[in-house]
């Protein structure tokens, strides 16, 4: 552990890690709600949700690859600009190129490169992020400063859909919001660079063997694939279930909805397990909450329950991102491959986006439709919810 753990973080600190988080999140939400599934339903036509699930399916895939490989190469940098911020900048710059890329690609084949090598821009860029923070905060901290980046999460994604929506910007605003919210962040922090780095070792899964670890991984797994399973086809279930004739200005709204109730439990959730010292039963009401909002819009279909569905996912996932986090940074085997093993985690955020697709468009297409998907989704977070009893080492 290093010696900055020891100290109390800054309000100064937070903020810059937030502003930075905040423009990653933009980067990825900003297309994936509202660009790409535009972009593919103009080339693809019928065929959209295929197209859009095949798309993003392979994206993640590729976000499998480069979080723990990003990771890896951030543990063992030696640079004197720092083993974080050099991979945050890379990150940011590739990552942003990837976006201006994909803007006018006409064919699912570049507009798939193009969401590859974003993914994997963003990635680095977030692989360098995430490990800042049980690098440099105490444990009693990690609630407050998780909550303060995870509600950049929601807050991202209201940010980047009306950036796109309502200024009508495209993936070159997005690039220019993801390059401009890393750089105060790595231009105005110290990040120690390291004289003796520990092993490379991208994909060596021996953290696997820490059982606490495991669990979490899996737990996170889950509720992050009902959470795929839930919003990948919410712009076409508003257009083709609810009938919404303006689907895009209305998926805006129910964001601002799930945002502003996200907002008034994520650091609140935080700061309380900090206080409490306790983890798991905010992890595991918080996961409950999440599927009664997508079991809502299995069993109501219209748009008055789709915002009701927001409030109540808003309220739930709030708890999730602060605690969840703060949690995971507990149960990390060794400080020495703090990013590497966080690049592991984030497995678990971006192979769903694999799994989600291929279980999803069977769902919809035909086994049953929207409400078999949205039942289907709640079943899986609330297995994921139960399953954080496992977890030995964290209350």
């Amino acid at each position: 552990m290093t010696a900055a753990v020891t100290q109390r973080v800054g309000a100064r600190w937070i903020a810059l890690l937030s502003l930075a988080n905040l423009g990653l999140w933009m980067g990825y939400f900003g297309p994936l709600q509202v660009l790409l599934p535009n972009q593919i339903e103009d080339i693809a036509g019928k065929d959209k949700e295929t197209a859009l699930g095949v798309i993003t399916a392979i994206g993640a895939l590729v976000a499998v690859v480069a979080g723990p490989l990003a990771g890896a190469l951030s543990d063992v940098t030696t640079a004197r600009t720092g083993r974080r911020h050099t991979w945050i900048v890379a990150g940011a710059l590739f990552g942003g190129a990837a976006l201006v890329f994909l803007d006018g690609r006409h064919t699912l084949l570049w507009v798939g490169i193009g969401w590859c090598l974003a993914q994997a821009g963003l990635n680095t860029l977030q692989a360098g992020l995430t490990a800042v923070i049980p690098d440099q905060t105490p444990v009693g901290q990690r609630g407050l400063v998780s909550g303060w980046v995870g509600l950049t999460q929601s807050v991202g994604v209201v940010a980047g859909v009306l950036l796109v929506t309502a200024v009508g910007g495209g993936y070159a605003a997005i690039a220019l919001v993801v390059v401009l919210t890393a750089l105060p962040f790595v231009l105005a922090t110290r990040d120690p660079a390291i004289s003796h780095p520990p092993r490379f070792a991208a994909f060596r899964f021996d953290a696997f063997r820490d059982r606490d670890f495991a669990w979490a991984f899996g737990t996170r797994f889950l509720v992050q694939l009902g959470n795929a399973m839930a919003t990948l086809y919410l712009l076409y279930f508003l257009r083709d279930r609810v009938h919404r004739p303006n689907a895009d200005d209305d998926l805006a709204v129910l964001i601002v909805i799930y945002t502003v109730a996200t907002v008034l439990t994520v650091v609140v959730g935080g700061v309380i397990s900090d206080r409490t010292g306790r983890r798991k039963p905010s992890v595991i009401v918080s996961g409950y909450v999440m599927a009664v909002a997508a079991a809502l819009l299995a069993f109501w279909p219209t748009w008055t329950g789709a915002i009701v569905a927001a409030v109540i996912l808003g309220l739930g996932f709030g708890v999730y991102l602060s605690v969840d986090q703060a949690l995971i940074t507990q149960v990390l085997p060794a400080a020495d491959d703090r990013a590497r093993d966080l690049g592991v985690i984030n497995i678990a955020n971006s192979a769903p986006q694999v799994l989600g697709p291929a279980i999803a468009f069977p769902l919809v297409s035909y086994l049953g439709g929207y409400p078999v998907l949205y039942l289907a989704a709640a079943a899986v977070t609330i297995l994921g919810s139960v399953l954080v009893t496992r977890i030995r080492g964290v209350a």
